[in-house]
This record gives C-alpha cells, structure tokens and sequence, in this order.
C-alpha cells in the first residue's frame, strides 16, 4: 500500500474568498485552472484550452452579477515561497421570488422551493480541483472540495446546497457523489432522465 507523506489539503493549501476586483485581476488564472482541472473530461469534439476557458470565464462574469455571489479559491506555497491556485468553488444564493439558475426550477421539488423561499437554498456552480482531490481521500473531511464547498454553505448559512452536472461527465459526477452530494429522487417535478443536466443537493 502506498502511504502518502505529503500534507493534508487542510494543511497544506489555505482557502479564502477573493472580492469581485481580485477575481477580475486573476480571471485569465482562473480560467487557466478551469482548463487544466477539467482536461480529463475533455472529449474530441470540445473546443481548445483557450476556448475553453475563454467559455468559463464569460460564465464566471455572469455569475458574478447575482446577489450575495461569493468564490473561494486555495492556494499553496511553492518552494521559492510564491502562492499558486489550486482550486477554486463559487456559488450564489436562489430565492423563492427571483431569477433561478440554468432552468434549476424544473428540477427542484416542493421541499427545495421551501428552502428557497426562505432564503437558505445555495447554488454551488463550480468546485474546479486537481484529479487527485476527486481521485483520493474523498470522504475526508478535509478533503480540499469538501472544505470548499462546506465552507460556501456555511458562510451563507444554506441548509442545502444544489448543483448540476452534465450527464457526459461521469467523471465529475462520481466524484460529487464521493463528496457527500446525492441525486434528487426520480419523482420531483419535471426532471427527467433525457434532461441533459442532473441536479444534485448537499444537505
């Protein structure tokens, strides 16, 4: 068995939020993390790295503009003691009476409207992390996503959190599932199994 000697991510890699003018400053950083941690799902029809990211980051601009949007990213110190990104999480809250996410209201059940309605339910829309942090030590707590997405969750104080991927990435599925998430069950609303997206809850 190997045994791993280097640093658990809660040791090893610092989590904090960056305001809307750090994300603006490092935008072309966060988009070169998104290429790099999302190349495995890559299929041969997809778009280039560089467009790729230039498609995240229009996305992460939209994003930016809904009320109480927040990103956490993690850095860890290289050996000449510069920081680098590692991971990056981001998410936004869902209200009852404003605009949904990516057409979530079709799959969300009674329940979830619920939790909406009174201001606790929480899009997480993006956890970008290395293969390694979807590949091992998944249900350790500190687990760098877990922390991430644990940490969005709290600092809103959302009693659930919901996200969606895509049916393709089977990958980024198994490992939310790993991460504590679970799929809605098959009866709510107008969910269906040919819908292109799933959406998952984090309670």
């Amino acid at each position: 068995m190997t045994v791993n000697k280097g640093p658990s991510p809660e040791k090893g890699e610092f989590v904090r939020p960056l305001t809307r003018c750090q994300i603006d400053d490092r935008m072309q950083e966060l988009g070169e993390l998104y290429t790099n941690t999302s190349a495995h799902q890559v299929r041969a029809s997809d778009a280039s790295g560089q467009g790729r990211s230039a498609v995240f980051r229009r996305r992460l601009a939209g994003h930016m503009r809904r009320p109480g949007f927040e990103l956490l990213v993690a850095e860890t110190a290289g050996p000449s003691g510069a920081t680098g990104l590692t991971a990056c999480a981001y998410g936004f809250p869902v209200r009852g009476d404003g605009p949904w996410w990516e057409d979530t209201d079709g799959y969300l059940s009674e329940s979830l409207l619920r939790v909406a309605a009174v201001g606790r339910l929480f899009v997480i829309a993006d956890i970008l992390v290395e293969r390694r942090v979807r590949t091992r030590d998944q249900g350790r707590e500190w687990n760098l996503a877990r922390r991430l997405q644990k940490r969005l969750l709290s600092d809103h104080a959302a009693a659930i959190g919901v996200t969606m991927v895509d049916r393709d990435h089977a990958d980024m599925l198994e490992a939310l599932l790993s991460w504590g998430w679970r799929c809605l069950p098959a009866d709510t609303r107008q969910a269906s199994h040919l819908a292109p997206g799933r959406l998952l809850v984090l309670r």
